[in-house]
């Protein structure tokens, strides 16, 4: 009777045991299950996350590209390429800018943000070329030579000022005795309004290396976006490229080139 009770007692130990240790056994598994449930979808969400932001600040780096708005105007490729980087770059520091086109006699205005304002015909320095002669901004217009006649190609930091005649005009640069200004009256030989007005940049070549522009438009545009701001101006080269005179870029080559290699971007 003792020997049976022992063994039950100890049958029923092991029952006991056995239940636990299964108890044991599937809580662990139900609590490890838990864990790795809780756990799995934030590394995979944070996965996709990474991911995501490296694509964000990937595209972001490609979209950061800016170009400068021209609507309907015609431009020349050169001209496009300067207004561009200008922008992209901000080399104009949030400051109204000038595009002058020698080739094609032409100016164009911009506002800070790269919008065109609006372009026109302009008269030009007589001779061909992309350099002032030296000390030319201290001598009389009499002893300047034909062929020295020229708008010097550059960068300019311009201000509104007034002349020896107490007439308004765009300082573009002031050793070289350089600047922007309603059209001059001119001998009646030289033909200023009519040249303006004609169709072709061929005979725009006539002063004495200022730029002439037409009174409207330098009354509605450039002496209102330049009052009370310095601003830009940036004369295209004739005789090199803008590149070499301005250190200018293709803003879409730039964008090819952060795409390819984002830590690269400026």
């Amino acid at each position: 009777m003792i020997q049976r009770m022992l063994t039950s007692a100890h049958s029923g130990r092991r029952k006991v045991t056995v239940a636990s240790s299964l108890l044991f056994f599937f809580g662990a598994l139900a609590l490890s299950s838990s864990w790795a449930g809780a756990d799995s979808p934030q590394i995979v969400q944070a996965g996709h996350n990474v991911a995501a932001l490296s694509s964000s600040s990937h595209s972001n780096s490609v979209s950061r590209s800016l170009r400068a708005s021209f609507g309907d105007e015609k431009v020349s490729h050169e001209a496009r390429h300067v207004a561009n980087w200008v922008v992209d770059s901000a080399d104009n520091q949030n400051m109204p800018f000038l595009i002058i086109d020698k080739v094609y006699a032409k100016v164009m205005i911009f506002d800070s943000k790269g919008q065109l304002l609006g372009a026109a015909p302009a008269l030009l320095g007589l001779a061909k070329g992309d350099d002032a002669s030296p000390g030319i901004g201290q001598r009389k217009l009499s002893t300047i030579r034909p062929e020295e006649r020229t708008t010097q190609a550059g960068r300019f930091v311009a201000s509104l000022a007034k002349d020896a005649q107490g007439q308004e005009i765009l300082w573009v640069d002031y050793d070289t005795a350089l600047s922007l200004h309603r059209v001059a009256k001119g001998t009646a030989a030289e033909k200023r309004s009519q040249r303006l007005e004609s169709a072709t940049p061929d005979d725009n070549r006539i002063s004495y290396g200022c730029i002439n522009v037409p009174v409207k438009f330098y009354d509605h545009l450039v002496s209102p976006a330049f009052t009370h701001t310095n601003g830009i101006v940036y004369i295209l080269p004739e005789t090199r490229t803008a590149k070499e005179v301005f250190g200018s870029y293709e803003v879409g080559d730039r964008q090819v080139n952060v795409a390819k290699n984002p830590d690269n971007r400026p």
